[in-house]
């Protein structure tokens, strides 16, 4: 281990040992730049090496490229103090990866599964509600970041399509005025035509987009929920 390492020990999830690893920067001096549990909110913080390790082996990441150890730690330097734990989205291997290779990734939540956007978003939502009722949280939480996953690609997927067909709309316009400036209403009259066209798609898709923007508030809400439920069994899990 050395300065710049991502490092990372086992933790235990819901009283089962070796479940999870929680990850930090080694800065090469004693001290470990982690998301650290050991107050009331989980805190970007610097401590010792042992208070990180708890007494257990410590691991390095291997990467076959990443930023200078320099850099590395700077970056997580940069970071000190923050307290925007998230389970799906920011957790503590979110953070290590980022600090070591610019990308705020969770091999984990891969591992288990969940990021993939494989799933159907509302599919997923509404097995995310059967979960959460039934008192899983761990499969919750797979699910949840499966529908968030998918929401956002779903999401990105449209707004693409949704550019394209705003920008077919603007050519039609420009080329229906320039129809009816060379006195040639029959092609300004198809080419309008062909906007509207353009323009009865281009709201279809502005309709899926406020469904998906419905449904992210719903799984945020839902987000919120899991993790205070996820806090109680197990505190910050991958964190």
């Amino acid at each position: 281990m050395a300065r710049g390492d991502q490092i990372y020990v086992m933790r235990p999830l819901i009283n089962r040992e070796g479940d999870y690893e929680h990850h930090g920067i080694d800065c090469g001096d004693g001290t470990v730049i982690h998301y650290y549990k050991g107050g009331e909110v989980p805190t970007v913080a610097r401590t010792s090496f042992e208070v990180f390790a708890r007494g257990n082996p410590v691991f390095v990441k291997p990467y076959v490229a990443s930023y200078v150890p320099d850099v590395v730690v700077e970056r997580a330097e940069s970071r000190l103090g923050e307290q925007q734990y998230n389970l799906l989205t920011n957790n503590c291997e979110h953070f290590a990866t980022w600090c070591k290779v610019g990308r705020s990734e969770s091999q984990q939540l891969l591992d288990y599964g969940v990021g993939l956007g494989t799933v159907n978003p509302f599919d997923a939502r509404s097995m995310l509600d059967g979960a959460v009722q039934d008192g899983d949280p761990v499969k919750a939480a797979e699910l949840l970041a499966a529908a968030m996953s998918s929401s956002a690609s779903a999401r990105s997927r449209l707004q693409t399509q949704a550019n394209r067909l705003q920008a077919e709309m603007n050519t039609w316009q420009r080329v229906a005025q320039a129809a009816l400036q060379r006195g040639r209403e029959d092609l300004a009259r198809a080419a309008l035509e062909r906007k509207v066209k353009f323009k009865r798609q281009w709201n279809d898709v502005q309709s899926q987009l406020q469904q998906l923007d419905a449904m992210q508030e719903t799984l945020v809400r839902n987000s919120q929920k899991l993790q205070q439920q996820i806090a109680i069994d197990a505190p910050y899990p991958f964190g």
